[in-house]
């Protein structure tokens, strides 16, 4: 269970099933063309737990940048996180939190953030943030324009 840094195209295409499992609003090409954007434009940065066979989809993926912000300094700012239905429930999302925990302590971030949504389904990976220290320190307000 390694987590690795998703660069090539392939590597980018093995995530997708997982991050649409999150992201169901977009198209495997939306979400492609989206991450290829955000990676040339907003330090973000794909990583994915890899299990050696690279004919299948990964069964988890995260999703991160890098910012730097007035109110925490440099931030890792976690975008998604998200596991495959059937991968659930054996650590995948876990490791992915501590890959990117020490990818922050090594680029010498003063915090990692993330939001996550409000309802039941988000439960479980609300108890995963909290037993990995991480604290509800906002809410997070957002106006469609669109």
């Amino acid at each position: 269970m390694t987590p690795t840094i998703a660069s090539s195209d392939t590597e980018i295409r093995r995530c997708l099933p997982a991050m649409l499992a999150l992201r169901s609003h977009l198209t495997v090409d939306q979400a492609f063309d989206q991450i290829r954007l955000q990676q040339e434009n907003d330090r973000f940065v794909l990583a994915f737990i890899d299990e050696g066979d690279a004919s299948k989809p990964a069964p988890a993926v995260v999703g991160y940048r890098y910012m730097n912000l007035l109110y925490s300094g440099k931030t890792l700012y976690i975008d998604d996180l998200s596991t495959l239905p059937e991968a659930r429930g054996k650590g995948y999302a876990s490791v992915l939190i501590d890959f990117v925990i020490e990818q922050a302590r090594q680029s010498g971030c003063q915090c990692v953030s993330l939001d996550s949504g409000q309802n039941p389904a988000r439960y479980d990976a609300h108890r995963l943030y909290l037993n990995k220290r991480f604290n509800i320190a906002s809410h997070h307000f957002k106006l469609d324009l669109q």
